[in-house]
């Protein structure tokens, strides 16, 4: 067998098809790319963060380490990891250890079935809105865990809080992809996202308007709670419960938790941009460098990657970005008001728009 036979022998097997640990290694390497990409977009967003809310509050903001302060995220990075690493002594230890952990895995998690561009995700699951809801559950578990092993009252009082918000609202979440669902007709991201392809037009933000804008705008507004944003920060209120589920940890544990949330929050604007505003698809209709200037070269083909990115990215970072705005422009709701509107507003309103979603698609199967 000469070299060239062996590379081949590595890489296919007999029926010519990718060899398992050619499959094994490509998954591991996706992994480690997207948790490099989010971890470096998560611990920027805290510099991005810090600059929006002194624009907001007349500050300055970050401006000493690095030109413009573009290097305070790091020298917070370091600053954790040479904390040190307290345990309370009266906790449950290993819930204590495991929760930061399990908080980030199903924030991570979620990012296996986003198409972040033209052929670009981890994987295309059928039933990748279930999978959504199945993983984002970690969390709550998570927090939990967190707060009880603390052994602590105020953080044990922050994750109770943080489990009924979540699962509440989780609720009208399923209700907005039953719709999605039900106008698409498949779980599948990725056809959803080619569903809409073809300009602003097609999107399913303009599909039934002014029906599918409603449904946006209660899948954001659940996003916002299940991140722990302001106005829904009641689990983490500094003023009554400390920080509430992570009082007691410190170092690179609470920089678990702290990137779960950054990184939860590209997820869901991730998500956001995948069902209602074309995913890595073009307002334009086309993808300019790809099909219209170099149109049918290899070039071409690789600037349609480049350009699915800046699509999917410039959208999703938008939606990041407003998230800040609403942290440093709205008062943090009560726990009474912000179960009421879960359960009251957004549940009720929900069911209506997949009703009336529901009736249109009929009405339009008898016209077909």
């Amino acid at each position: 067998m000469d070299f060239s036979e062996l590379i081949i022998s590595l890489f296919f097997d007999e029926s010519g098809k990718l060899s398992l640990s050619i499959r094994v290694f490509s998954v591991f390497l996706g992994c480690a790319v997207i948790l490099g990409v989010v971890s470096f977009i998560a611990g920027f967003s805290t510099y991005v963060e810090r600059k929006v809310a002194a624009f907001i509050q007349s500050r300055i903001g970050p401006n000493r380490v690095g030109p413009y302060g573009l290097l305070q995220f790091v020298a917070d990075g370091i600053k954790l990891i040479t904390k040190e690493d307290i345990l309370p002594k009266y906790g449950d230890r290993l819930l204590f250890r495991m929760a930061p952990y399990l908080v980030f895995s199903g924030a991570f998690c979620m990012y296996a079935v986003i198409p972040f561009g033209y052929a670009l995700h981890m994987t295309n699951l059928n039933v990748g809105l279930l999978y959504i809801l199945g993983v984002s559950s970690f969390v709550v578990m998570g927090i939990i865990m967190g707060g009880w092993g603390s052994g602590n009252k105020w953080s044990v009082f922050g994750a109770m809080r943080s489990a009924a918000q979540m699962i509440s609202y989780e609720i009208p979440e399923g209700v907005v992809f039953l719709s999605v669902i039900l106008i698409t007709g498949t779980m599948q991201l990725d056809e959803i996202v080619k569903l809409q392809a073809g300009g602003l037009h097609k999107w399913l933000l303009v599909r039934y308007f002014p029906l599918t804008l409603f449904l946006f705008l209660i899948y954001y507004i659940t996003a916002l709670a299940e991140t722990n944003r302001t106005p829904f920060d009641i689990p983490e209120a500094e003023s009554e419960l400390i920080a509430g589920y992570h009082t007691e940890y410190s170092g690179m544990r609470f920089a678990f938790f702290f990137l779960a949330e950054y990184a939860s929050m590209l997820a869901t604007s991730g998500i956001a941009t995948t069902l209602f505003l074309g995913g890595w698809t073009s307002p334009l209709g086309n993808t300019i460098f790809g099909e219209l200037i170099f149109k049918e070269t290899k070039f071409g083909e690789i600037m349609k990657y480049f350009e699915s990115l800046f699509w999917f990215f410039s959208k999703s970072l938008f939606l990041v970005f407003v998230m800040m705005w609403l942290r440093w422009t709205l008062p943090r709701y009560r726990v009474d008001q912000l179960m009421g509107l879960a359960w009251k507003v957004l549940l009720p309103m929900g069911l209506l728009l997949l009703f009336c979603i529901s009736l249109i698609k009929v009405i339009l199967s008898q016209f077909s």
